[in-house]
């Protein structure tokens, strides 16, 4: 069961592994709010993909518990498409993995393929899209199995920074017609602050604070008060880092 007002719960939850033997995440309790956009960062290595992808159902805690709801869909960074269907197929097949008739296939294929800019490359193979279009693939493919919650795994990183600026509007605008409960992964403090309502910050497998993001939208990043957000972001990982060295 799920609280409605936190579709994703996790209760002291850690995760390690035994061969090598390493704890990646230690006693993370964290509740995402209904409608929300939650972005997790840190540095490489912290753990924060594990966090996601434990959110998923993709990994499971070593202890503690996680509640989330039934239908969660997922964008991963390296986009995974399968390479022998058109852009159309990867996308019903996803929802057609969820027993969905097939008017309701065809309906949400063609619904997620517009909303993301691709209807006209629907007949496309991914080895004849750009990266920044694979991964509009991979967006409609994981709202196609209509879930609670759209959890994005450093969805833009390997992009150029024109088509990341493209695809952060796109996602803005998805949540804002959707009405989504969004959770991302990031490294990228600028990103962090454009799109999340709240950022929590997770250092060595520890979720060490949650940074509420008060501007209102949008956010242009040359605004003296989004400057000022970002560098209030790296100060307090920068000063984390610091103290830990002292």
């Amino acid at each position: 069961m799920t609280d409605v007002a936190e579709p994703i719960a996790l209760r002291h939850v850690s995760k390690s592994y035994v061969h090598p033997s390493v704890l990646v995440v230690r006693d993370v309790s964290l509740g995402i709010r209904q409608g929300e956009f939650f972005c997790l960062i840190g540095p490489s290595g912290c753990g924060k993909s594990t966090v996601i992808k434990m959110m998923a159902g993709i990994e499971q805690p070593t202890s503690g518990s996680i509640s989330r709801p039934a239908h969660v869909g997922m964008v991963f960074q390296s986009y995974a498409l399968l390479p022998w269907l058109t852009v159309e197929e990867n996308v019903a097949f996803a929802a057609r993995m969820q027993g969905f008739p097939p008017k309701k296939v065809s309906d949400v294929a063609a619904r997620y393929l517009k909303m993301v800019h691709l209807e006209d490359f629907a007949l496309r193979y991914p080895r004849e899209l750009s990266g920044g279009q694979r991964q509009r693939v991979g967006i409609a493919r994981a709202l196609a199995v209509e879930p609670d919650v759209l959890l994005m795994d450093e969805p833009f990183s390997a992009l150029d920074p024109v088509m990341v600026d493209q695809l952060h509007e796109d996602v803005l605008h998805i949540w804002g017609e959707t009405k989504k409960t969004i959770v991302m992964v990031s490294h990228n403090f600028e990103e962090a602050v454009l799109l999340a309502d709240r950022i929590g910050v997770i250092r060595e497998g520890v979720l060490e604070e949650i940074v509420e993001v008060s501007l209102p939208r949008p956010r242009p990043e040359d605004h003296p008060d989004f400057v000022a957000e970002v560098h209030r972001l790296r100060q307090l990982l920068t000063a984390r880092r610091a103290a830990k060295r002292a």
